[in-house]
């Protein structure tokens, strides 16, 4: 009985637990995770990590630190006997000077008042010795080198003693010259840019499109949610019988080409006997977020070739691209010749290329500012909004020289109390527009970061696998020898990428000017030119001659010889392409 009593006992009995004691197992890779959100907030471009292994790679080679520091060191103890000669009423010579393209310290002041010319100095010595210690790290990946130095130069160029005015002799002199004067001129302007939301670079009220810019007489052709095609009224009573299509980059509107008479690309070609359309494309907004690059191949590039051929009766054109509007017309010539089998049938005859980059494993100064983690930051930016905005990058582009494009207009803004000047080109470059978020996110990734453009089949648009290899019609390409947005070296490798003729030429001055360049008398500017032989870039331009004048003369000489017989001048449009409106156009209007 009792066994029975107590089997009916254990079984209604009710096992409780003991509490437990151990914790709930570490997750190393959810801690990784949570830290790794807490570094992107804190650090969305990946600065800290590329100064980490730049001091990594000094740590690891003590000895070569230590030879670093001493270089510091006696170049610290050069301006202290300087400091000592002055204080005996020595004039000692300067023994750290500028660089040559650094005009913060021309004025003769920062060299003949003793005081400022040993802060200028302490200030480039600690300026120069940082910047080659970052690019010189050893067992450091170049890329990290270049990331940690460009950062490091926007923080040493906003120290700089010539933005503050206590520290620039220059700002001290016009506030007592002017009786303070400067300095409240400096104060209406820092609130006006406060307000505005920027450090303004020209004077905006003394331009307006389609007054005194963007002049050209024309016409809107065509139109759709993409572009216009503008087509310009002839001014010959005979033209070439291939008309040249232009398309200027996306990233800023096109009247680049037609800032006014004595400037203007497209009025130039108009006077030397061609029929000319530029796109200009639509300034995109929250409802174009899903527009894609093939979009701009399709939608923009090919649409507006099919208008201009229509237009002229013709079944082929000369195709230009400038800049981004180059890539993607390179980009378009590799698909035209994957859709068509007979290189004579394709809608293009022959191109053009203006500072445009296909081969991005070099792409100049904007390489240290794009790594994974600033397209990753820029790509959770473009998310909420739908597009990058444009004065964001600008503000990314002025960055690559801040000393010229920022500072410079800080100290004589605001320090000097000088209104910004009425330029055009300045006006241009402020007048902003934005990228799509698909189509800039594909392209900052597929282009810059990983260089699929010069990889066989390493793209594929618009149904097509790209390759530039059997791009087979003849290219003339333009690149500027102090170009820091696509740099002529850079530039000049579509030679090697591409189964065609190429004629290459070398304009001088920069990415705008070099471009922008009409022919005057004396000349400003030279340019170099030859077909490309196999040769590096280099080489090729030791074998060339200088020749002073404009490449637009050279260029449209041979354009004569592409672009055929001359035939009767043609007006804008046609019956199956009306006029829409005068040049130029709504969608340069959009802000």
């Amino acid at each position: 009985m009792k066994k029975q009593a107590a089997k009916k006992l254990k079984a209604k009995t009710r096992v409780i637990p003991a509490p437990a004691t151990q914790k709930p197992p570490f997750a190393p890779a959810l801690w990784a995770e949570r830290l790794q959100q807490l570094n992107q907030a804190m650090d969305p471009f990946g600065i800290g990590d590329s100064f980490k292994q730049v001091a990594a790679g000094w740590m690891a080679h003590p000895d070569r630190l230590v030879t670093e520091l001493g270089n510091l060191t006696r170049g610290l103890q050069a301006l202290q006997w300087q400091a000592w000669q002055t204080a005996c009423g020595i004039k000692p010579e300067t023994t750290v000077k500028p660089k040559p393209a650094d005009e913060r310290f021309a004025d003769p002041a920062w060299s003949d008042e003793p005081a400022f010319s040993l802060l200028k100095q302490y200030y480039l010595l600690y300026t120069h010795w940082l910047e080659d210690v970052l690019f010189d790290a050893p067992d450091t990946p170049a890329g990290e080198r270049r990331h940690a130095a460009f950062w490091a130069r926007q923080w040493l160029n906003a120290i700089a003693p010539s933005n503050y005015l206590f520290t620039n002799p220059v700002a001290l002199r016009k506030y007592q010259e002017s009786g303070g004067e400067s300095l409240i001129k400096g104060l209406k302007l820092w609130l006006d840019d406060l307000r505005s939301g920027d450090v303004q670079m020209v004077d905006r009220s003394a331009f307006r499109v389609g007054e005194n810019l963007a002049t050209t007489p024309g016409a809107v052709v065509y139109r759709n949610a993409l572009m216009e095609l503008i087509q310009y009224s002839p001014a010959t009573a005979e033209v070439h019988a291939v008309p040249v299509v232009i398309f200027p980059p996306w990233i800023n509107k096109y009247y680049i080409l037609d800032l006014n008479e004595k400037k203007s690309l497209l009025r130039y070609l108009v006077a030397q006997g061609y029929t000319v359309f530029v796109v200009s494309w639509k300034n995109p907004g929250t409802a174009q977020s899903d527009t894609t690059f093939d979009d701009y191949l399709m939608t923009g590039m090919r649409e507006a070739v099919d208008a201009a051929r229509a237009i002229c009766d013709v079944p082929q054109v000369h195709a230009v691209g400038y800049c981004i509007g180059g890539t993607a017309l390179a980009a378009l010539m590799a698909w035209y010749n994957a859709e068509y089998a007979d290189a004579n049938e394709v809608p293009v005859a022959h191109w053009t290329l203006l500072t445009s980059l296909v081969d991005f494993s070099r792409p100049g100064a904007i390489e240290a500012f794009l790594n994974e983690e600033t397209i990753n930051s820029l790509e959770q930016m473009m998310a909420q909004q739908g597009y990058l905005d444009g004065r964001d990058m600008a503000r990314s582009f002025r960055m690559l020289r801040s000393n010229s494009l920022i500072w410079h207009y800080v100290v004589h803004n605001y320090l000097y109390g000088e209104t910004p000047p009425a330029f055009d080109v300045l006006y241009w470059n402020t007048d902003v527009t934005r990228m799509p978020r698909a189509m800039h996110a594909y392209y900052l990734r597929e282009f810059y970061l990983h260089n699929k453009l010069i990889k066989k089949d390493g793209l594929t648009l618009a149904g097509h696998a790209i390759d530039l290899g059997r791009i087979r019609q003849p290219l003339y390409a333009v690149g500027c020898e102090e170009d820091h947005i696509a740099p002529w070296k850079a530039t000049f490798k579509v030679a090697s990428h591409i189964a065609a003729p190429v004629q290459y030429t070398l304009s001088s001055s920069g990415h705008i000017l070099g471009i922008i360049n009409p022919p005057v008398t004396p000349p400003k500017r030279s340019y170099w030119t030859g077909q490309c032989d196999g040769k590096g870039a280099e080489e090729w331009h030791k074998a060339r001659d200088e020749v002073r004048g404009s490449w637009w003369e050279h260029w449209t000489r041979q354009l004569a010889r592409q672009c055929g017989a001359m035939v009767p001048a043609r007006t804008p449009g046609g019956a199956a392409h009306p006029v829409l409106g005068p040049a130029p156009g709504l969608y340069v209007h959009e802000v």
